[in-house]
């Protein structure tokens, strides 16, 4: 499915807080934010660790690429502070988005996080053909559970030790939220 292009900024409804396209400026930020163990620790392997300037590079080219999905930065404070995006299904999958998010840990507990995944959410059902967006969570990050579920993710299940990460076998979790009828 093809994604549209997202305008500039997208508003949060948290003061200083927006979502905009990832700039060749944020390297530094998307470097100093992505470098830290506890972030990678809740990511999929598409994000590295030690996360380098390279690093960056790759993903403000694949940001960039609509065939890649939607990715936008988290913009707090006039800086890059994390990520969010929504990658498009295949096939039969075509009008589900696998959707996730990551943000800076000088910056949790702010509700940027809440606020961001409002905004995109609602911006891919207003702009896009996903009827489901899906988000998986391992088990050991409940914070983004409740990020999830604030924003109206439903719990759906448990993927019982599906993911391998940092040495450990762990369940995920798999929330996901409906488009409106």
């Amino acid at each position: 499915m093809s994604v549209t292009h997202t305008p500039e900024p997208l508003r949060t409804g948290l003061a200083g807080c927006r979502l905009r396209r990832w700039q060749a400026g944020d390297k530094a930020d998307l470097v100093r934010h992505g470098n830290d163990r506890g972030v990678w620790r809740n990511l999929t392997d598409m994000f590295p660790h030690p996360y380098t300037d390279a690093d960056a590079d790759s993903w403000l080219r694949i940001a960039a690429d609509p065939a890649a999905g939607v990715h936008l930065a988290i913009e707090y404070g006039g800086a890059a502070v994390g990520g969010i995006g929504a990658i498009p299904g295949r096939g039969v999958a075509s009008r589900t988005a696998q959707f996730g998010y990551w943000l800076g840990q000088s910056h949790w507990g702010r509700g940027i996080a809440t606020a961001a995944v409002r905004a995109m959410t609602a911006h891919l059902f207003a702009t896009t053909a996903f009827a489901r967006l899906e988000a998986p969570v391992f088990a050991w990050n409940p914070a983004s559970m409740r990020v999830l579920e604030k924003a109206g993710f439903a719990r759906e299940g448990v993927l019982r030790h599906s993911v391998f990460k940092d040495g450990q076998l762990i369940d995920s979790v798999v929330y996901a939220l409906i488009r409106a009828a």
